[in-house]
């Protein structure tokens, strides 16, 4: 039987990692690290002992992950810590741990106003596009077709080249989606950062919650990061990114979800009338 695992903490520091300063990553690794400590090994003169940092320190740490002091933080890690023990599990059941774990940890970073907010902007903008690089591109073209059979016209780049071309037609009435697991993809962050400037709304989603992403990015969409997880190296970055996506996908068709449905069945009609096309060879 899979483990449970901790919930809320984890995702919290894993996606403020990178605003961490050397001393609180520090703090950081230890809690991410460990997959069990007990109450003596938290005590916050204890710790701040162990890891050679002040309890000062510590309070700063719990604060960037979003509490309002160590005490707080603390609590919240007791509440949600248990036993984990990986090592002595088949690859089979450490593999699908980590799916466990990744959808455990994308429960907690949901905010479901936010996806209210995103169904909007996708209603209220007249021009969609959807930017992603490498696998985040196959992901961004699987969005675009999967909003189209709702009927919601929108396009999905992956080229560099279109996206500059495409950046320079841009105007209040546009969204751009960008889609950037480490929030570290030039194209992707310059490309949402032009598009702020012509004036479109941008989306960002991304593993990585920079505080640099609200000085043009309209929202940011946190998703579950896998790199301390045990078996990181063999699931696809992506699985979190799907999480997300199906999740605005949902909330998008929950809305009027009647006339949407219409559309879709008019678009699964014609898929099924092409397939019942006899093959016919092409005339020289």
């Amino acid at each position: 039987m899979m483990m449970a695992h901790r919930l809320t903490v984890i995702p919290r520091i894993e996606a403020n990692y990178e605003n961490l300063t050397p001393v609180e990553r520090s703090i950081a690794n230890y809690f991410l690290k460990k997959r069990k400590l007990a109450a003596s090994d938290l005590k916050a003169k204890e710790l701040a002992k162990k890891l050679h940092v002040s309890e000062p320190s510590l309070t700063r740490f719990a604060k960037k992950c979003g509490y309002k002091g160590y005490r707080e933080f603390i609590f919240d890690y007791q509440q949600s810590s248990v036993r984990s023990a990986l090592t002595d599990s088949p690859l089979i059941q450490r593999v699908m741990a980590d799916y466990e774990e990744l959808l455990n940890k994308s429960y907690h970073l949901i905010d479901e106003s936010q996806l209210h907010r995103i169904v909007s902007l996708l209603k209220t903008k007249s021009r969609i596009y959807i930017y992603g690089k490498g696998s985040s591109g196959l992901v961004a073209s699987e969005l675009k077709l999967r909003f189209m059979r709702l009927g919601l016209i929108c396009e999905a780049m992956s080229d560099e080249h279109l996206i500059k071309i495409n950046n320079a037609l841009l105007d209040e009435s546009s969204l751009v989606i960008g889609i950037s697991v480490s929030g570290k993809t030039s194209l992707i962050i310059d490309a949402l950062q032009n598009a702020h400037q012509k004036k479109a709304t941008t989306l960002l989603i991304t593993a990585n919650q920079d505080p640099l992403f609200e000085e043009f990015v309209s929202e940011i969409i946190l998703v579950s990061l896998k790199s301390t997880l045990s078996r990181g190296q063999i699931i696809s970055p992506q699985f979190p990114i799907l999480i997300i996506t199906d999740l605005i996908y949902a909330y998008y068709l929950e809305d009027e979800r009647e006339s949407k449905e219409k559309v879709f069945n008019q678009t699964l009609h014609a898929l099924e009338s092409l397939r019942k096309e006899p093959f016919k060879e092409q005339e020289e």
